[in-house]
């Protein structure tokens, strides 16, 4: 069984536990890749260089980065740290482990999005000058060999964005780079955060939603999903869509979070949850 794990970027999650687990599982013969985010990172970089992070509302609702060139040299510097930062933590718990980002070997690529649509005082408007993208292809092959050769993938943003026929690095979601990768490898997802799960009443973890296994469930999860867990769950439905057979959003702070996510803890959604017809 291959496993994609997301290890989030929030201030509330620490990584060691997830890393050691991750040695566990591959010293046991799993497949794992990990991959990760940094968005907090990237703000607090920012505010530190005294400039603020920006943030729009596209119209249908979703908050997302705006990436300004600036922006993108920060993103670039930050996450190639915090890969490093990933790979030497699993490299000392044993696990030989390679670190690459979307644009090594074009892993993450797609067009990029140089201008966004998003509501502004209620209106709606383009704004130009982004450095974004939209993942269409992943190179499964780059990943299936390092696999093959005993490595554990550790990948996270940038992705290699086309722009008039040129290779860029661009921003991507890190949830939804997990999503395809997931997809693409078949692999089960592992979304890791700083909460048990998806709740039914987003402040009573005792409303956790265990299993979302048929199209009711999925109304009613994307119902519950507030914040930033809706962007994990539009990640969900596209790993689903893309091929993965299953999505578990739990804790990254639990014991063996993984080991105990793959065997039942958390928020498991499984393919029969959603209508996979239309993915591309």
């Amino acid at each position: 069984m291959t496993v994609v794990v997301k290890v989030g970027g929030a201030r509330a999650v620490d990584p060691e536990g997830a890393l050691a687990d991750v040695a566990t599982l591959v010293e046991d013969g799993e497949d794992i890749v990990v991959v990760h985010g940094g968005s907090t990172a990237v703000d607090d970089t920012l505010e530190r260089m005294g400039i603020e992070p920006e943030y729009v509302e596209t119209p249908s609702g979703v908050v997302g980065r705006f990436t300004d060139e600036e922006t993108m040299e920060v993103f670039e510097m930050v996450f190639g740290h915090l890969n490093t930062q990933l790979v030497a933590g699993l490299q000392s718990q044993g696990v030989d482990a390679a670190g690459l980002n979307g644009v090594d070997g074009k892993l993450l690529a797609g067009p990029r999005k140089s201008a966004v649509r998003v509501l502004d005082d209620g209106k709606r408007k383009i704004k130009r000058g982004d450095h974004s993208g939209s993942i269409k292809q992943v190179n499964d092959e780059l990943l299936y060999t390092l696999l093959d050769d005993g490595y554990t993938p550790v990948a996270g943003p940038p992705m290699a964005g086309k722009d008039d026929g040129e290779w860029i690095p661009v921003n991507t979601d890190a949830d939804r780079s997990a999503a395809a990768i997931a997809g693409a490898l078949d692999a089960t997802l592992v979304l890791l955060t700083d909460v048990e799960g998806v709740y039914a009443d987003p402040d009573d973890p005792a409303t956790l939603i265990e299993s979302v296994e048929t199209s009711e469930d999925w109304t009613s999860l994307e119902a519950a999903a507030e914040g930033f867990m809706e962007r994990k769950i539009m990640a969900t439905e596209e790993a689903l869509k893309g091929g993965a057979p299953e999505v578990v959003v739990t804790d990254a702070n639990a014991d063996e979070p993984i080991s105990a996510a793959l065997e039942g803890t958390g928020t498991h959604v499984y393919q029969t949850a959603i209508d996979t017809e239309d993915h591309s």
